[in-house]
């Protein structure tokens, strides 16, 4: 009627309504960051929650997040104490020390011998202190604009607090929200295929999140180790910027070992070579050992599209988009996964939950 075909037309709304429920998750992006780190810190306390609970009295979830939680906190101020202040120490120390080094750095003098006498070190030496050289400038001129992105930033210290409430909501009622979801599907296989679903997806974030948290402590602990035998200035502060960068994918320990070689290398460090053969060598070892043993089959992603969904993702939405790339691409593998299997195996979580 009146040249409208009815198909046409509830296609076409179809398509409008998803351009607007994206548009709307891309303006609450922010919101939605911060409730999928307090999931993902829930999936992460989540093993610990669930052992007291099987054995405290009455099994009583609550009194089992409470100990969860005290553990968290007095674990946080031990390892305030033991290192935070080192590393507090030597942060300031460093940024006292960086405009001077930066300023004092010059061009090293071209060497009298010839090019095929050089060493190897002395060639890798000399490039790294001619391009810090060059960019010196450009180095002190990115601090003030780093500091006043800091400043600025100081209002998003409430999702420092926001994320471990949102975790214990998450951790407490995450079954009857599970349940809540899959009261809105009448009982069918597309029910069953959601279920399906979300036992993968708790499975699948359980297990990242685990992964992540060794892979930091890994490299955090490598490297600090490494660095106090080598005599790494700043060591300390070094090994704990490692631990937070190893959950960006590829750019994170990329960043990070720019970072070690940079500060290294202004402050007048003389192991740049050894510590340039360390970081090749561990990354390999950390890429192509440790990481596939702990990821499983279900997370494991093609490194093209890692790449991919990382660069994508930063250009969405910065470091947050980096951070959430890799779970939101395996999660639409599982979600296709599921889609194109005519009779999918059955898929059991340990605790027999979708959620925690």
């Amino acid at each position: 009627m009146l040249g409208l075909d009815r198909r046409a037309a509830r296609y076409t709304w179809t398509a409008v309504f998803i351009l607007l429920v994206v548009g709307l998750l891309y303006l609450i992006r922010e919101t939605l960051f911060v409730f999928f780190v307090a999931l993902l810190f829930a999936y992460l306390l989540w093993p610990l929650v669930k052992l007291l609970d099987r054995r405290l009295p009455g099994r009583s979830k609550v009194l089992a997040l409470t100990f969860v939680y005290l553990a968290l906190v007095g674990f946080l101020i031990v390892i305030g104490i033991a290192i935070g202040s080192r590393v507090v120490h030597q942060a300031n120390a460093l940024a006292a020390r960086l405009p001077e080094l930066l300023s004092k750095l010059e061009p090293p003098v071209a060497p009298a011998v010839s090019p095929s006498a050089q060493t190897l070190k002395s060639t890798v030496i000399s490039t790294v202190q001619k391009q810090l050289a060059n960019h010196s400038r450009d180095l002190l001129a990115l601090l003030p604009n780093a500091a006043l992105g800091v400043i600025s930033r100081a209002g998003s210290l409430i999702f420092i607090v926001l994320v471990p409430i949102l975790s214990f909501f998450f951790l407490k009622d995450g079954r009857e929200m599970r349940n809540s979801v899959l009261g809105f599907l009448a009982e069918g296989s597309h029910r069953d295929m959601v279920e399906r679903i979300a036992a993968d997806l708790h499975l699948l974030l359980a297990q990242y999140m685990r992964a992540l948290v060794l892979l930091g402590v890994v490299a955090s602990l490598t490297y600090g180790l490494f660095f106090s035998i080598m005599g790494v200035p700043y060591g300390i502060l070094l090994a704990a910027i490692a631990f937070p960068l190893e959950f960006v994918p590829m750019v994170g320990p990329l960043a990070g070992a720019i970072i070690v070689l940079l500060v290294a290398g202004l402050s007048g460090s003389h192991h740049l070579l050894g510590l340039f053969a360390f970081l090749v060598a561990f990354r390999f070892f950390q890429d192509y050992v440790v990481s596939p043993h702990l990821l499983s089959a279900g997370m494991k992603l093609h490194p093209l599209l890692v790449i991919f969904g990382v660069l994508a993702g930063g250009s969405i939405a910065g470091i947050a988009g980096s951070f959430l790339s890799v779970p939101v691409l395996a999660t639409l593998r599982v979600v296709y996964r599921q889609l194109l299997s005519k009779t999918p195996p059955a898929v059991v979580a340990p605790d027999g939950a979708a959620l925690p």
